[in-house]
C-alpha cells in the first residue's frame, strides 16, 4: 500500500515560475536541504524540516538561468549553467555569483547531472556527454555533435547502473514542422522520438528508435524511468490517458546500428484523456508511479499513487489550486509547485506482494537479516508455466526473457549439478551444491526453481531418496517460493518434516489455505516424544515460566483486563462455572497447554499470509481435539498480551495481539457447534465470553469519552472564531 501524508508549503514567497514551472529541484550533500532553481535568475537552498531558505543567490540583471543548479556530491560545491554556455562554481560561504568561478564552454548546455558516487556530468544539448573535471580542464573543448538535424532533446535521467553511470535521454524530431498541427493528435504522424543510452566512463552510446502503438500520444514532456536488472524501463503518459513502458536495454553487442524498442501498455487510463495542464509523470520504485493530472473530466487536478504491478490506484489528493505539471521525489519526499508555491508531500510506499493484495502479511520480520528479496522474480524464469493475469503484462514478460537470454545466456554450471542430481549418491549431490552455492548470485531465481525440480522428481521416481540437507540449504537462500517448487510442502508433508515446514512457512509468502492447514494439522498431531529429537527455530517462544506473569493471569479470572470490572447478572452462571475448576483439569491461565516446540510451529502457522475466505472451509477438517488445543494456547497467548502494558509478547518474533485474535475468531467461525459440544471446551468458551464483554465495555466508555471530547472541541473551535471579530460601544456622556 502507498500512503501521502499531511502536505506542507516550503516557500511562503511567490517563486519566479515560469510558464513550464520551475527549472529544477535537486538534493544537497547534506540530508534535509534541496536546491529549488527557478526559471529566472535565483538559485534558493532550503532545509526541508525547517521550511526556511539557507541561502540565495542571484546571476546579475540581464542573465538567465538555463539549467538546474547541481551539488557536487564529491566537494560540496554547487553549479549552475545560466545563457546556456557559462558555468559557475560555489559553495555556502559565497555570497555573489559573479566573483565566483566561472567557464565558458564552447557548445549550449542542456542538463547538469550529479548523484552520489561519481562526479557531476554534462549533458549538451547536442547530445554530447562530458565528466566536469574533463570539461574544466579544457572549458573550449570541441562538443561533437550526437543528434541528427532536427532533432531535440526532451528529457533526460542520470542512473547509477552496476557502479557505473548511465545517461539516457529522449529526442524528438519532427518530420513535418512546416505543416501546422494539433499539439497532440498529430504530433505522433509527424514527430519520431529517438533514446539515447550513454555509458559515461566507456562512451559507449547506443541509438534506439522508440515505436509507438496507433493510440499513444505521448504527452511531451512526460517521460520517467527506473532501473530493473539490465533494462531501463522507460514510461510515458500519453494523450489518451494511459502509461506505456518500453524495456530499454542498458548493454548493447551492437552500438553502430540503429535499434528499435516497441512500448505496451502499463496502466490504462491514468488521467483524463486530453488534458494538457498541469499533467506529470514519476517512477517512485520499481512498482509504483506518481501521477498528476484530473483523473475524471469533472474533478480538479490531482496526485495519485498507482501500483504498476498489480494495477491498482493505492492513494489521491486533490489539488484545488492547480500545478505546473511538474513533480519531483527524493527518498520519500515529493516536491511539486501548488498554484504559485512550492509544496512538499511526505509518502510511503510499502513492498508490493500479492500477499498483501489478497490476503495478510507476516509480521514482526526483521527485514535486516533479509539480503535478498523473498519472492521469485518471475521476469527471469527459464520457463513461463503460468499465464499472465494481463496480457499486455504477459506480452512484456516474455519480450524482457527474450531479450535477457540474448544479451547474457546462462553458464553450465547448473545444468552440470542438474546432471549430478539426476544419477549422483545424495552425499556427493550436497557437495556439488554447496560448491554452486558458494559462488551463486541471486540475479536468477530460477536457478534454484530448477535445482529443486530436479530433487523432486528425483524423489518421486526413487521413494528412498530424501535429500534433505540439500533442499534445507536450498530453502535458506530466501529466493523461493511456494509457486515456483509446489511439490516441495508436499513431501515435507508426507515426510512429517516439521522443521521443513517450518522453515518454509517462514519463507514462502505464497503458500495455499489448504497447504497451512495441512501443517497446522501435522503441528497439532506430532507427538511430543517426536518434536523433542527435532531441531526447531525458537525465536517466536518466549519464556513460559514467568511466575508473577501466571499470578497476574490467576487474578484476572476474577478482576476483568484493563482495569475494568463490572457486574452484571447475565453472566451470573458464568462466574460460578468459573469458580467451579473441575477435577483433573488443567488450569489453561497459568501453564502453556502445548510444549515449547510446538508452540513455535503454531507461531509459525499464527505469521503465515492467508486469505479468510479460502482458509475458513480448510479449518472445518481438522479433528475437535486439535482445534481446542489450538484454542487453548490462543486464550494462553491472549493473556499474556494483556497482560502486558504494551500489549505485545516478549521475543524475537513472537505473535501480534491483532493475529492472536484473528485465529481465535477464525477457529471459532469454522468449528463453533462442534467446540460447543466438546467438556473440555466449556470453560474456554466462558472465559473467551467474559473477555469479549470485558472488552465491549471498555470501548463503550472509549467511545463515551471520545464523544465528550468532540464535543469539547467543538465549543473551543465556536469560542474562538468569535474572537476573531468583536464589536464594543463605548458611551461618553
Amino acid at each position: 500500500m502507498a500512503a501521502l501524508e499531511e502536505e506542507f508549503t516550503l516557500s511562503t514567497v511567490v517563486l519566479s515560475a515560469g510558464p513550464d514551472g520551475l527549472l529544477g529541484v535537486e538534493p544537497s550533500n547534506k540530508t534535509d536541504q534541496f536546491l529549488v532553481t527557478d526559471s529566472g535568475r535565483t538559485v534558493v537552498l532550503y532545509k526541508v524540516s525547517d521550511q526556511k531558505p539557507l541561502g540565495s543567490w542571484s546571476v546579475k540583471q540581464g542573465q538567465t538561468i538555463t539549467c538546474p543548479a547541481v551539488c557536487n556530491f564529491q566537494t560540496g560545491e554547487y553549479i549552475v549553467v545560466h545563457d546556456n554556455k557559462v558555468l559557475r562554481i560555489w559553495n555556502n560561504e559565497d555570497v555573489n555569483l559573479e566573483k565566483v568561478f566561472k567557464a565558458t564552454l564552447s557548445a549550449e548546455v542542456y542538463r547538469i547531472h550529479s548523484i552520489t558516487g561519481t562526479e557531476p556530468w554534462v549533458l549538451f544539448k547536442e547530445g554530447a556527454v562530458r565528466g566536469l573535471e574533463a570539461l574544466l580542464a579544457e572549458p573550449q573543448q570541441k562538443i561533437e555533435t550526437v543528434i541528427s538535424d532536427g532533432e531535440v532533446i526532451k528529457w533526460t535521467k542520470f542512473f547509477m547502473a552496476y557502479r557505473h553511470p548511465v545517461v539516457i535521454f529522449v529526442t524528438e524530431k519532427d518530420l513535418n514542422s512546416g505543416l501546422g498541427r494539433c499539439p497532440c493528435t498529430l504530433q505522433l504522424k509527424h514527430g519520431s522520438y529517438f533514446a539515447y543510452v550513454q555509458m559515461c566512463k566507456s562512451h559507449n552510446l547506443t541509438k534506439y528508435t522508440l515505436v509507438f502503438g496507433p493510440e499513444e500520444k505521448p504527452i511531451k514532456p512526460n517521460f520517467t524511468a527506473h532501473v530493473d536488472r539490465k533494462f531501463i524501463c522507460l514510461m510515458s503518459l500519453s494523450c489518451d490517458g494511459c502509461i506505456y513502458e518500453t524495456l530499454v536495454p542498458i548493454y548493447s553487442g551492437d552500438t553502430e546500428k540503429e535499434q528499435r524498442v516497441v512500448s505496451s501498455l502499463l496502466l490504462k487510463t491514468v488521467v483524463t484523456g486530453g488534458a494538457r495542464n498541469g499533467v506529470g509523470l514519476t517512477a517512485l520504485d520499481s512498482d509504483h508511479v506518481a501521477v498528476l493530472g484530473p483523473p475524471l473530466p469533472v474533478s480538479k487536478e490531482c496526485l495519485s499513487i498507482w501500483n504498476i504491478k498489480f494495477q491498482t490506484l493505492q492513494t489521491s489528493k486533490e489539488l484545488p489550486q492547480g500545478t505546473s505539471g511538474q513533480l519531483w521525489y527524493y527518498g520519500e519526499v515529493l516536491f511539486m509547485l501548488h498554484g504559485k508555491f512550492l509544496t512538499v508531500i511526505p509518502y510511503k510506499c510499502e513492498v508490493s506482494s500479492l500477499a498483501g493484495a489478497l490476503g495478510k502479511l507476516k509480521h514482526g520480520q526483521n527485514q535486516d537479516i533479509q539480503t535478498v528479496p523473498h519472492f521469485a522474480n518471475w521476469e527471469t524464469s527459464q520457463e513461463f508455466g503460468f499465464e499472465s493475469y494481463n496480457s499486455e503484462q504477459s506480452r512484456k514478460m516474455l519480450r524482457r526473457k527474450k531479450m535477457e537470454t540474448h544479451l547474457q545466456p546462462e553458464g553450465p554450471a547448473s545444468e552440470q549439478l542438474l546432471s549430478t542430481i539426476k544419477k549422483g549418491p545424495e552425499k556427493h549431490i550436497e557437495v556439488e551444491l554447496r560448491k554452486f552455492l558458494a559462488k551463486w548470485t541471486p540475479d536468477f531465481h530460477s536457478t534454484i526453481g530448477d535445482l529443486v525440480k530436479g530433487l523432486l522428481g528425483r524423489c518421486k521416481a526413487e521413494p528412498s531418496f530424501y535429500p534433505r540437507n540439500c533442499l534445507m540449504q536450498l530453502i535458506q537462500t530466501r529466493v523461493l517460493s511456494y509457486s515456483l517448487c509446489p511439490g516441495l510442502m508436499e513431501i515435507a508433508l508426507e515426510q512429517t518434516d516439521v522443521q521443513m515446514l517450518q522453515l518454509c512457512l517462514q519463507q514462502f509468502p505464497d503458500i495455499p489455505e489448504s497447504v497451512t492447514c495441512a501443517c497446522l494439522k501435522v503441528f497439532l498431531s506430532i507427538g511430543d516424544d517426536s518434536l523433542q529429537e527435532i531441531n526447531i527455530n525458537m525465536e517466536s517462544v518466549f519464556d513460559c515460566s514467568d511466575t508473577v506473569q501466571d499470578e497476574k493471569m490467576e487474578e484476572q479470572t476474577k478482576i476483568l483486563q484493563n482495569g475494568f470490572k463490572r457486574e452484571d447478572s447475565s453472566c451470573s452462571n458464568c462466574n460460578q462455572e468459573l469458580n467451579k475448576k473441575p477435577q483433573g483439569a488443567a488450569n489453561a491461565t497459568t501453564s502453556c497447554p502445548v510444549t515449547p516446540k510446538r508452540a513455535a510451529l503454531l507461531n509459525a502457522i499464527l505469521h503465515s499470509a492467508y486469505s479468510e475466505t479460502f482458509l475458513l472451509p480448510h479449518l472445518k477438517d481438522i479433528p475437535a481435539k486439535h482445534i481446542t488445543l489450538f484454542l487453548q494456547y490462543l486464550y494462553f497467548l491472549y493473556l499474556k498480551c494483556s497482560g502486558n502494558a504494551p500489549m505485545t509478547l516478549p521475543g524475537i518474533h513472537p505473535p501480534t495481539l491483532s493475529q492472536i485474535m484473528d485465529w481465535i475468531c477464525l477457529l471459532l467461525d469454522a468449528n463453533f457447534t462442534v467446540v460447543l459440544m466438546i467438556p473440555e471446551a466449556k470453560r474456554l468458551l466462558i472465559n473467551l465470553y467474559k473477555f469479549v464483554k470485558s472488552q465491549i465495555s471498555v470501548y463503550s466508555e472509549l467511545n463515551k469519552i471520545e464523544v465528550s471530547f468532540r464535543e469539547l472541541q467543538k465549543l473551543n473551535q465556536e469560542k474562538t472564531n468569535r474572537d476573531l471579530y468583536s464589536i464594543e460601544v463605548l458611551e461618553l456622556f
